[in-house]
């Protein structure tokens, strides 16, 4: 938890209020929000991040719990003679800009590199560290997106045949940014892009990251979303309130994927306790889309306060039945049907596979209607779909 905490000093000094009140644990549960990355790259602009803000709330996804609107890379211009970064063109008033989002109900978040450049390469916050970060806190900026990117280059010259060396210094990199976004004063999330490297989730917590990448960068595709699930295997020991495991921005909205797909998609992310940060064009979302985005039921399970990650209890064939254990004793389940067959196949699910004795009363988080699970009832899935289920008194 970040809090900004005042040392005693001499009794005769008067001590002003510091600028920024200690706040609860920073990400308590999983974030929520948008990053401009997946649907506008590198055209972003200031008006895009504007009209993002405004469809977030228009949409409903604020009151659903969604909250930070993320600038991803390429807003930098150049540095000023005494340092500090600037804003490109594109984006001509940085603190006007958090300003409009901040009188929306909504949080800004921003993105930078360890490295001399971005990813797209752009000005990182190479020698400027405790500078940028003052910058974005005088801002207004309240989460952080970390990208190694820029810093690879260097780690590999600096040590071309020390991998540990390469490793200490880009931990050490992320650790003495995370002391710059404390000494701000300001609770600023704090996002660690860097592939899962190094078993960033060992590390993670330990240089103050909030939330950490565990893979490559996702697309919006079922083989790409369904490899990066399966990778989350043996990750769930590393999750929980304040530092959550990362499977990447959401690709719900995005590119060919069918409906049935975005479900799972989203399933899959509340399942695993994962950020929920969409990527999607807000301005111009399909109905459809956007009631897959508010769907309360599933993004409660996501943002469940016990913050236990789920994982997969068996596979049966091309189905497979996920579990997760919530904060109220209930117990969320979700049955994917991951195969590419079009048709709805019949599935049985094993109770006592998933602890369980007898017929189970559930909720569907989908259809939002109550069912009786049992190991009688057929499933039938088309393919890429999902039922999502919770289960209040599992016995």
């Amino acid at each position: 938890m970040r809090s900004f905490v005042l040392g005693l000093v001499a009794a005769t000094m008067l001590i002003a209020a510091p600028a920024f009140a200690a706040s609860p644990q920073l990400a308590a549960t999983p974030p929520m929000g948008w990053n401009s990355w997946n649907h506008f790259a590198w055209k972003v602009t200031a008006a895009d991040i504007r009209a993002a803000a405004d469809a977030m709330v228009a949409s409903g996804m604020r009151d659903a719990g969604y909250k930070y609107i993320v600038i991803d890379d390429t807003w930098q211009g150049k540095r000023g003679p005494d340092g500090r970064i600037h804003s490109n063109k594109r984006f001509p008033d940085m603190k006007a800009l958090a300003d409009y989002v901040h009188a929306r109900g909504l949080k800004l978040g921003i993105y930078s590199s360890p490295g001399p450049t971005t990813c797209a390469h752009y000005a990182g916050s190479w020698k400027h560290v405790k500078q940028d970060a003052k910058t974005f806190a005088e801002w207004g900026v309240d989460y952080l997106k970390y990208d190694l990117c820029g810093l690879r280059d260097v780690m590999k010259k600096r040590h071309p045949h020390d991998r540990e060396a390469r490793m200490r210094m880009m931990r050490e990199a992320y650790a003495k940014m995370h002391e710059a976004l404390e000494a701000t004063g300001r609770p600023i999330v704090y996002s660690l892009c860097n592939y899962g490297w190094d078993a960033v989730w060992e590390w993670g917590p330990k240089v103050g990251g909030n939330l950490w990448r565990t893979t490559g960068d996702i697309k919006p595709n079922w083989d790409r979303i369904y490899t990066i699930v399966q990778m989350q295997a043996g990750l769930a020991a590393y999750a929980g309130p304040g530092h959550w495991n990362d499977p990447d921005m959401l690709e719900v909205g995005n590119g060919d994927l069918t409906l049935a797909e975005d479900r799972s998609h989203f399933s899959w992310w509340a399942m695993l306790a994962a950020p929920l940060i969409a990527g999607n064009d807000l301005s111009n979302m399909q109905p459809e889309v956007a009631k897959i985005l508010t769907n309360r039921e599933v993004i409660a399970v996501d943002q469940d306060p016990l913050g236990k990650q789920g994982t997969r209890a068996y596979s049966d064939g091309e189905m497979e039945v996920w579990t997760r254990r919530l904060a109220d004793g209930a117990l969320a389940v979700a049955v994917f049907n991951v195969g590419p067959d079009r048709r709805a196949r019949p599935f049985h699910i094993d109770l006592e596979r998933l602890g369980l004795h007898g017929p189970q009363q559930a909720r569907d988080l989908w259809a939002h209607k109550a069912v009786t699970l049992s190991d009688e009832l057929p499933i039938a899935l088309a393919s890429h779909d999902v039922l999502m289920l919770r289960i209040a008194h599992p016995h």
